[in-house]
């Protein structure tokens, strides 16, 4: 048994030194805390698992985490047109305000965004702007781990997720699954199980020629161990067991749900398989990058904005087709590490900010309204999106209506205003 690290989506175009080297660099340096007292980690398949006792159940909510890597522009996603500052501020770039959706007369959605207008008009799509970190950061390798941490200060090396799934005492790394094949992301990173995979069906025993003849033999060979080994081979085993239900799906998207080609699209369908297989998973996490768009961000016709936020899109809208009925107990939230400039630099791209934007989709959501105080960018003069709402006041509302979650426990030491913008779920 070993341990795997792999990288997120490749820097691209962004032409930033530092997020460039963040997938040959950054990840190893988190993967090195994956093993934790409590736990071990094993390959199964293509699967890395940070195991402990499994135990299969249902979901009564699931939440996806879609990380925005690169750190993108919020104002270019959901357009401050009411703003005239905006447009001074991006004479080249800025997005024409005749060619939004979902306009309420001061705030309107990307063009490329138009395929979650549905979501939009169902009530059950909003947008949070002028969210953020308490204060600015603009390293990717530090903010990234400070948004994924939720902890300011805190040694212990846990992720918000990782503390959100370890509050109940139903510990199998089902519970929450990254859709990546390489190292779990610091959010759930913790004393708290989880598993790593790109693929439903590679979630299996691999080698031999007959699986059932294998897994019989390992379990011969592990069943009776009683140290780390042995227990993280046996809970292992038994992950691969109740991961059974998802396999036996259909990969075939369902409802007509037609994903976009790519790394995003495929992790998005891999998300609805799972969710679908009704395996117990509460947790998901999914990255999108790069959005380090230092230049090249194009018109709302070509460049890096438009292709980046229509894959987006696509994506999210095929996976709340998918779901069918079973979007109704799913929400979606986005995050990224920080914002970007309000004035556009000269290779017309936008350099690293403070404030940026938050998605909130699907079950529970109070949808069809943008939330935040949004600031004067006319009086921003250091070319900064001030940040008016902490990114973990969002991210507490999530779970305390949709787990009854402790936000105090999730979020130590942080208490912020409610934004309104989830409902409790019934009963």
């Amino acid at each position: 048994m070993t341990t795997t690290a792999s990288f997120p989506s490749t820097p691209g175009e962004c032409g930033c030194p530092e997020y460039a080297g963040l997938s040959r660099r950054g990840v190893l340096g988190l993967g090195a805390g994956l093993i934790g007292a409590t736990t071990a980690t094993t390959m199964v398949g293509d699967a890395v698992l940070q195991t402990a006792r499994a135990a299969s159940g249902t979901a009564r909510s699931t939440l996806v985490v879609l990380s925005l890597r690169g750190a993108a522009d919020g104002l270019s996603m959901v357009v401050p047109h009411g703003d005239p500052a905006y447009y001074r501020a991006r004479p080249k770039i800025g997005i024409p305000a005749n060619t939004l959706w979902g306009s309420d007369g001061f705030f309107g959605w990307h063009p490329a965004l138009r395929p979650l207008q549905g979501l939009w008009n169902q009530g059950r799509l909003a947008a949070v702007q002028a969210v953020g970190l308490p204060a600015p950061n603009r390293s990717h390798f530090s903010a990234m781990e400070e948004v994924e941490d939720a902890a300011p200060g805190s040694t212990t090396r846990a992720g918000w997720l990782n503390r959100l799934v370890g509050l109940e005492d139903r510990t199998t790394p089902l519970r929450a699954i990254n859709l990546d094949a390489g190292a779990l992301p610091s959010s759930l990173v913790g004393p708290t199980p989880a598993m790593s995979t790109s693929s439903v069906d590679s979630v299996v025993v691999a080698g031999g020629v007959n699986p059932r003849e294998r897994e019989a033999s390992l379990r011969t060979l592990w069943g009776g161990r009683d140290d780390g080994l042995g227990r993280a081979a046996q809970m292992a085993l038994g992950a691969v067991a109740d991961f059974a239900p998802a396999r036996r799906t259909s990969a075939k998207p369902l409802n007509g749900a037609r994903y976009p080609s790519g790394d995003l699209g495929g992790a998005m369908a891999t998300a609805a398989r799972i969710i679908r297989g009704d395996v117990g998973t509460e947790v998901l996490t999914v990255d999108h990058g790069s959005w380090d768009m230092h230049s090249g961000m194009g018109n709302i016709e070509s460049g890096l904005m438009q292709r980046s936020c229509t894959e987006l899109a696509q994506s999210i809208a095929a996976f709340f087709t998918d779901l069918g009925p079973r979007a109704d107990t799913v929400t979606l939230v986005t995050l990224t590490e920080f914002g970007r400039r309000i004035v556009e630099n000269p290779n017309r791209g936008l350099d690293h900010g403070f404030g940026s934007m938050m998605m909130l989709a699907g079950a529970g959501v109070r949808g069809g309204r943008f939330y935040g105080r949004f600031p004067d960018l006319g009086v921003q003069g250091d070319s900064d999106l001030t940040v008016t709402t902490d990114y973990r006041s969002v991210l507490a509302e999530v779970v305390s209506t949709r787990f009854g979650a402790s936000t105090a426990s999730v979020f130590p030491g942080f208490s912020g205003p409610s934004l309104g913008a989830m409902s409790s779920m019934p009963g």
